[in-house]
């Protein structure tokens, strides 16, 4: 195996085992997509993207090729294309880096840190850097239509920890269920035992009693005695 196959796999995998949802495409480990949350602090901490990775034949030696799905309005980001403009994932690229640096790193800096000097989107990095208040209404306005958790799941389904989290609670709610039915049946059987049964069940002993007492009786006239004559012969 070559070293950039053997660096493919190991560092895709790095990513798979992450807490990153992570999907393959046609399980080819050079091409998949990432569900990507907006960094916290920043005015995209409300939003959900998709990215689309594609990994060269000479990576890591090579930098990736990386592009936002759905739409996000950043100066360095190309709103059509979602093509990302960054030194580091392009001409500076080092094979130092790996997948997690650039989900966990070098795009979350990005977009806290736009470069409004070498812009992909131009009304983005006018905005950026002459209205503030303006520009961050922009972002929550292309996240609102385009990178809403409930758009990024109509638009590619559920992912991979989402679906765990759906599961774990129908089982949860499958348990509550039982132990509720299980109690319920309990205190109906308690409640159902009243006096009347208890006296029921005495009675039925006492009538056991007396069906017993005339077996008995009706033996005793059935079995044949000893009569005077048997005795005087």
């Amino acid at each position: 195996m070559s070293n950039s196959k053997r660096r493919i796999e190991t560092d895709v995998m790095k990513l798979l085992m992450s807490d990153h949802d992570v999907e393959l495409v046609d399980d080819n480990m050079q091409e998949f997509h990432i569900k990507f949350h907006g960094p916290q602090g920043t005015p995209y901490e409300a939003g959900v993207w998709r990215l689309h990775v594609e990994l060269p034949d000479n990576y890591p030696y090579k930098s990736p090729s990386i592009g936002f799905v759905n739409k996000i309005f950043h100066p360095n980001i190309d709103a059509a294309s979602g093509s990302i403009c960054l030194d580091v994932i392009n001409s500076t690229w080092s094979p130092l880096y790996d997948l997690i640096n650039i989900v966990e790193w070098m795009i979350p800096g990005l977009l806290k840190e736009p470069n409004g000097s070498d812009p992909l989107n131009n009304e983005a990095a006018t905005l950026q850097l002459k209205n503030k208040e303006l520009y961050e209404q922009k972002i929550r306005e292309f996240i609102d239509k385009y990178a809403t958790e409930e758009r990024y799941r109509s638009m590619f389904g559920v992912g991979k920890s989402d679906d765990e989290d759906e599961d774990g609670g129908d089982d949860d709610d499958a348990e509550d269920d039982a132990d509720v039915g299980n109690d319920t049946v309990d205190d109906a059987t308690l409640d159902n035992l009243s006096d009347a049964d208890f006296s029921d069940e005495l009675s039925n002993i006492e009538v056991s009693d007396d069906d017993d007492g005339v077996d008995d009786e009706d033996e005793d006239v059935d079995d044949p005695g000893l009569s005077d004559a048997d005795l005087d012969e």
